[in-house]
């Protein structure tokens, strides 16, 4: 059996005539019927009931193989337009709204799409969560990537979520501070301490309304510049809070101006950073590749 004697035989079913099959087929009348009668030895089934004027009518097995055979050629068809998405050249205007957090891995990503597709336009937006949901619901962006607020479902109405990448808070330190000798830091340890946070609403509720509970909690700054943070914990004047993978750098640099540590509490528990597209529509082709790109980025970082 092969994909022509599949379209040949559905083809017959679908106009109940051999004759016109074979013209709607571009073939002669003896190349399609000499196929069918060549696939029914093969299965040993007899699919048409043929009348003198060349008429086709399905048997009972007939209708049964041939509605498996459609199925196929439906199958084979969505393969056909998945694998064109990805042998179009691709152009357009990719926007993409993305809360603070891992920017150094989506940088790297943009390079790599760009370099693959310099016809895309890529334009990157820093915002919150609440902003990014509004965006994406009203089709002001292609993207969004935003950390999984608690309790949120993979569909959301208007909405479809995807998990890319798992994370967990830590605390930034200075390498000489007395912190960096321990192998983890409890919430206990964090009274006292002067912090400066990244301008992130899952970070800030988690010190406001959870650390806070512990003792004072003493905020020098809250920002988006993540050179001031690090600036700040470099100079020894504080220390930070985040997810772990918005620290993860490739460069040596990063680790002589702030160690990070696993910051062990009962609420930190895992959060995960993924991205949102419109639900009910699918996604662009850029929108769907670019998150195929991040997936592989973010999966090779985290093994790193």
């Amino acid at each position: 059996m092969n994909l022509e004697q599949c379209e040949n035989i559905v083809e017959v079913a679908k106009i109940g005539s051999l004759t016109k099959a074979a013209q709607n087929r571009h073939v002669t009348l003896s190349a399609i019927s000499q196929s069918i009668s060549l696939l029914e030895a093969e299965l040993g089934v007899i699919l048409f009931t043929r009348s003198r004027g060349l008429g086709a009518v399905p048997t009972a097995e007939g209708q049964v193989i041939i509605s498996k055979a459609n199925e196929v050629l439906m199958k084979v068809n969505e393969l056909r337009a998945e694998a064109q998405i990805y042998s179009n050249t691709l152009s357009g205007h990719l926007r993409i709204a993305t809360i603070p957090g891992p920017m150094h891995l989506l940088v790297k990503v943009v390079a790599s799409f760009k370099k693959d597709f310099p016809n895309v336009k890529i334009e990157i937006f820093e915002k919150g969560p609440k902003e990014i949901l509004d965006n994406i619901l009203h089709n002001h962006m292609d993207i969004g990537l935003m950390v999984s607020p608690e309790g949120m479902s993979q569909n959301l109405q208007g909405i479809v979520y995807e998990n890319l990448m798992e994370g967990k808070f830590v605390v930034g330190v200075h390498p000489d501070s007395t912190l960096a000798l321990q192998n983890t830091i409890t919430p206990e340890q964090l009274v006292g301490q002067t912090l400066v946070l990244y301008d992130d609403v899952y970070i800030q509720d988690y010190v406001t309304q959870y650390l806070s509970s512990y003792g004072p909690v003493d905020i020098l700054f809250v920002s988006n510049n993540t050179r001031a943070i690090e600036n700040a914990v470099a100079d020894g004047l504080a220390i930070t809070i985040g997810l772990d993978y918005s620290f993860r750098r490739t460069s040596g640099i990063h680790h002589s101006i702030m160690k990070t540590i696993e910051l062990q509490s009962s609420d930190a528990s895992p959060k995960y950073f993924g991205s949102v597209i419109p639900a009910g529509k699918q996604a662009s082709h850029i929108a769907l590749r670019f998150i195929n790109r991040l997936k592989f980025e973010f999966e090779e970082s985290s093994l790193s």
